[in-house]
């Protein structure tokens, strides 16, 4: 049985208990509106081109649907597609350490934490120059005067 959510058809097999048949179509929904986004991840080598159906849509199994969802959450943790990659690989390889999937981790939250660094040397920079500014009627503004090339000013 074949299960069309959105233009993208999902692989049904009838021998799953209704509860998984039932957490499988809330997965197929769940990848609805994402063929962009899909289509990226194959071109990636993330996940296998999707077979097709007559009319030229896709078909995802239920295993398809679990790799989306482990690489949907891996994106809305901010991992590279390329550290994706890597985290795939151990995922599906059962003879993994997972002292290597914690290294990933580890240099994740490491760069996570140089950009939230970086941020916040930038949000001082601005505020720096917002404290300066009168915001009156007045035409001068040190924020504009800041950002203007030295030969403009």
């Amino acid at each position: 049985m074949t299960l069309s959510v959105g233009g993208i058809f999902c692989r049904h097999r009838k021998r799953l208990v209704e509860e998984a048949s039932h957490e499988y179509r809330r997965g197929c929904a769940r990848i609805r509106g994402a063929r962009q986004t899909i289509r990226y991840y194959e071109a990636a080598g993330l996940i296998a081109t999707a077979d097709r159906t007559g009319g030229g849509y896709r078909v995802y199994t239920q295993a398809d649907v679990f790799v989306l969802r482990f690489i949907k959450r891996a994106r809305d943790l901010g991992f590279s597609i390329e550290r994706i990659r890597r985290l795939l690989d151990l995922w599906q390889d059962k003879s993994r350490a997972s002292r290597d999937v914690k290294r990933l981790a580890l240099d994740h939250v490491a760069e996570i934490t140089a950009k939230i660094a970086a941020m916040r040397t930038v949000r001082d920079a601005v505020q720096e120059l917002a404290d300066k500014c009168d915001g009156d009627d007045r035409p001068e503004c040190p924020i504009l005067h800041d950002l203007a090339p030295i030969a403009v000013r």
